[in-house]
C-alpha cells in the first residue's frame, strides 16, 4: 500500500533500524521502545492485521521471532510478543505486526 508507514520501511523509502531480513518479514526496532528490546516484526506482503494473517505469513513470523529473540540476544532470558489489532486493540499502523519486547524483567501486567 503506497500510504502505509510499514511498507514504505520496508521499501527502504523511510528509514527504520533492521534488526532482520529475510524474503517474506522485514523486522525493525521500535522508534518508541517500551523495553530494552523492542523489535517489530512484518511481514512484507501487506495485510492490515492479524485476522488477514494466513497460516504461510504465520509460520514466517514465528520463525522471525525466534531469529529476532536471537539476534537480539533475549533467546535464552525471555520475552513477549505481542499482536495489537484494530481501535480497541491500540493497533497504531494499519500493518499486520508484531512485537518483541524483552532485555529487562517484564511484569504479568499487560495494560
Amino acid at each position: 500500500m503506497k500510504d502505509c508507514l510499514f511498507c514504505k520501511i520496508i521499501a527502504g523509502e523511510i528509514p527504520g533500524n533492521k534488526v532482520f531480513e529475510n524474503d517474506k518479514v522485514f523486522a525493525f526496532r521500535d522508534i518508541n521502545p517500551q523495553a530494552p528490546v523492542h523489535g517489530l516484526i512484518v511481514p512484507k506482503k501487506h495485510m492490515d492485521n492479524i485476522l488477514q494473517c494466513d497460516a504461510e505469513t504465520a509460520a514466517a513470523l514465528t520463525e522471525a521471532v525466534g531469529e529476532v529473540a536471537r539476534l537480539e540476544g533475549v533467546d535464552e532470558s525471555g520475552f513477549r510478543v505481542i499482536s495489537n489489532c484494530g481501535r480497541d486493540g491500540a493497533q497504531s499502523v494499519n500493518h499486520l505486526h508484531v512485537h518483541l519486547l524483552g532485555g529487562v524483567q517484564l511484569t504479568e501486567k499487560m495494560n
